[in-house]
């Protein structure tokens, strides 16, 4: 594969659905709507919401539900998972949601699946997930999955039989990276929390696909976190917004999003800037031009083609400017 630069990449949008510090979730489905309607205008790709559970600060635990308003809400930017957590779920019953979704919606709904369980231990025992199951568990939810769609299954999944709905695999290590590869499917990877594995795992995909009916050639898309605005200096005093709810999730706290800061180092310990510093290592913040040389940069490293934006921005009209401002650097 050949590094194909930004010109040729695509780029598209994860939606956390953020509550902030002082909103409400009604508040960050309302911004969701505004945040799809605007970067389905800039030319983005697609659009995914992914599912978190027992975290106060993101609202989009019912994500197909959450998908279906965005789609109700936009014209023609595909809307996604990014992803649903399939060992959550019952194979038939995320075949109709999504079945259902495609016939609501032709040929704009993607379905990326991961195999973690999004939230901590007992929440995902309340979601009756089994957390010592089998580790071939996914693979065999995934054929199960599949075969709904192809109407391989004496049940039926109705809506979703016979539909053409691009199923992606998503991870954070190797795993869904080989099973990817394997089965000629798409791959996602979350570069945004998981830097130090993206080079690892991408090698992984590539040397493991196969060719399939999906399919002929691998196809990469990478998350990144990113924070435009006008200047180097307003990025990065945005961006403590993201270094807070990190460090949230380090100290096990359930804070909402946070508003920036000045100085972080007045509120993370030298120990934790470290391991922060690690793993948002990927992230890109800066103005046009400091986000686009690194932009650039992370495409030629990866030879990703597309990337996933994520903006976890306190401030929605900032985060709208942060997206605007990456349109512009790819539409130039």
């Amino acid at each position: 594969m050949s590094v194909q630069g930004l010109a040729n990449t695509k780029f598209s949008v994860l939606d956390l659905a953020p509550v902030i510090e002082g909103g409400t979730p009604a508040d960050s489905f309302r911004n969701t709507v505004d945040l799809a309607q605007h970067v389905e205008k800039w030319g983005f790709t697609r659009y995914w919401m992914a599912e978190h559970h027992n975290m106060p600060f993101i609202a989009s635990s019912a994500t197909s539900v959450a998908i279906s308003h965005v789609l109700h809400n936009t014209e023609s930017i595909r809307v996604g998972s990014g992803g649903v957590m399939l060992p959550n779920h019952a194979p038939l019953v995320v075949a109709e949601q999504f079945g259902t979704l495609e016939t609501l919606f032709p040929g704009r709904v993607d379905l990326g699946l991961g195999r973690a369980p999004g939230t901590d231990g007992m929440t995902a025992r309340a979601l009756r997930r089994n957390l010592d199951s089998d580790p071939n568990e996914f693979p065999a939810m995934l054929d199960e999955l599949r075969g709904y769609f192809a109407g391989d299954h004496h049940i039926r999944a109705i809506p979703g039989e016979g539909l053409d709905i691009p199923v992606w695999l998503l991870g954070s290590s190797g795993f869904s990276a080989q099973l990817a590869g394997q089965l000629g499917l798409p791959f996602s990877f979350a570069s945004h929390f998981s830097p130090n594995n993206t080079r690892g795992a991408l090698n992984l995909y590539r040397s493991s696909f196969q060719p399939s009916e999906v399919m002929d050639e691998p196809y990469v898309m990478v998350g990144v976190n990113v924070v435009a605005a006008d200047t180097d200096e307003e990025a990065e005093r945005l961006a403590t917004s993201l270094q807070q709810q990190f460090l949230n999730l380090v100290r096990n706290t359930n804070h909402l999003l946070q508003p920036p800061v000045d100085n972080m180092d007045e509120v993370w310990t030298a120990q934790e800037k470290a391991a922060l510093r690690q793993q948002l290592g990927a992230s890109i913040i800066g103005s046009k031009e400091t986000v686009r040389e690194q932009l650039k940069k992370f495409q030629e490293e990866t030879e990703a083609d597309e990337m996933m934006v994520i903006s976890q921005i306190y401030d929605h009209s900032a985060r709208l400017r942060s997206y605007e401002i990456i349109s512009e650097i790819i539409n130039e």
